[in-house]
């Protein structure tokens, strides 16, 4: 599923990332801070478009023997799931990184739909890196991280992408997600002007990233460098390089070696914080449901008849369906993620909600009797 950057795991490790961690492995004395050492940490590496994060989140976790995470992208849940390709894109948010890039104002709410469903991603893929990092004790390098995503929603606003309502909605559900999580141990910004980023990206060869506008890139910089900078620093450890010094691997690891790492909540972590830390982690769907909010947006509802066209038709191509129990009740169309053991149905753009209508309709006519 990922790329390694270090030796194979030992096997004692192995075994604890195949067993479900419960209160039983606490009680009979398993414990987390045994396996911390220097580099059990939490790295996400920043930056606009272009700017060479994946380059450099790979030389340090080769050199720090920690696992590098590639970005996730719209089909990570279909990897997560050991999905053996990537599913249709209505069963991966409904939405399109492509289409966003070629019309940012579609008519149909694609960029709210992908700028919510990319936080669900990220929100994922951060809680495997957490769990990774309790359960082995090996650090784990990222690219991006769900506390950095808000600068594509305020580039999206600031250029008229989205409604103000999506702005909202996103940082209802931010509000009551993102406090459940530790923030990074310590946060590497490349700093590249956005000119520069523009000017790679035409030479990237890829079409959709050919008329990536100049003002969208320049919002993305000003949010990184008026938002979250000033507000990730009083949490995490911050080193910002720009594209001449991010070249210096051996540098940047001295630098992060020179780090005291005594900022922000995880100095203040012990073994029973740790325990309830994975018993979240390892829960997907309890991941999901944190991103779970009822309410009617446009870009992110559909109507009935489109859900029950969508969940027949996941079902025929996904076989992490059959033969599993639905677990949720969702009583109307809302924004949800998946449990960890099965892909759910594409619900709006989320994929974690799966329906028992005939459950619901029963209790809802039976109590309406009385």
């Amino acid at each position: 599923m990922f790329k390694m950057s270090s030796p194979l795991q030992s096997k004692r490790d192995r075994i604890w990332r195949s067993l479900e961690y419960g209160w039983w492995a606490y009680i009979l004395g398993e414990r987390t801070t045994p396996r911390f050492k220097q580099y059990s940490k939490i790295i996400t590496i920043d930056g606009n478009l272009a700017s060479g994060k994946g380059t450099l989140a790979q030389k340090l976790a080769d050199k720090l023997g920690m696992l590098y995470m590639p970005e996730a992208d719209t089909f990570y849940l279909d990897r997560m799931t050991g999905e053996k390709e990537p599913l249709p894109r209505d069963f991966n948010g409904m939405c399109s990184l492509e289409k966003f890039y070629a019309d940012p104002k579609a008519a149909d709410g694609n960029s709210y739909r992908l700028q919510l469903w990319m936080y669900t991603m990220r929100l994922l893929q951060y809680s495997d890196a957490i769990e990774h990092l309790l359960t082995t004790g090996q650090g784990v390098i990222l690219e991006r991280s769900p506390f950095s995503d808000m600068v594509f929603l305020d580039a999206m606003f600031n250029q008229g992408y989205i409604r103000k309502e999506c702005v909202n909605h996103y940082n209802e559900i931010k509000t009551i997600s993102i406090c459940e999580f530790l923030p990074p141990h310590l946060v590497l910004y490349i700093d590249q002007p956005a000119e520069e980023v523009q000017k790679k990206l035409k030479q990237s060869g890829k079409p959709h990233l050919q008329n990536v506008s100049l003002q969208y890139l320049k919002s993305v910089e000003d949010s990184y460098k008026k938002s979250f900078l000033p507000s990730i620093r009083e949490t995490s450890e911050l080193l910002v390089y720009d594209m001449t010094q991010v070249q210096d691997a051996e540098r940047i690891v001295e630098d992060i070696d020179y780090l005291k790492f005594d900022k922000g909540p995880w100095p203040e972590q012990d073994d029973i914080s740790y325990h309830h830390m994975r018993k979240l982690v390892q829960d997907k769907e309890r991941v999901g449901s944190l991103t779970h909010i009822p309410v009617f947006l446009p870009e992110i509802t559909i109507g009935a008849h489109d859900y029950d066209q969508k969940y027949y038709a996941y079902r025929a191509v996904s076989r992490h369906m059959r033969g599993l129990e639905p677990v949720l009740i969702v009583l109307h169309t809302s924004i949800t993620v998946p449990p960890r053991s099965l892909k759910p149905v594409p619900l709006l753009f989320s994929k974690s909600i799966i329906m028992r209508m005939e459950f619901f309709f029963f209790f809802f006519f039976f109590f309406a009797m009385f």
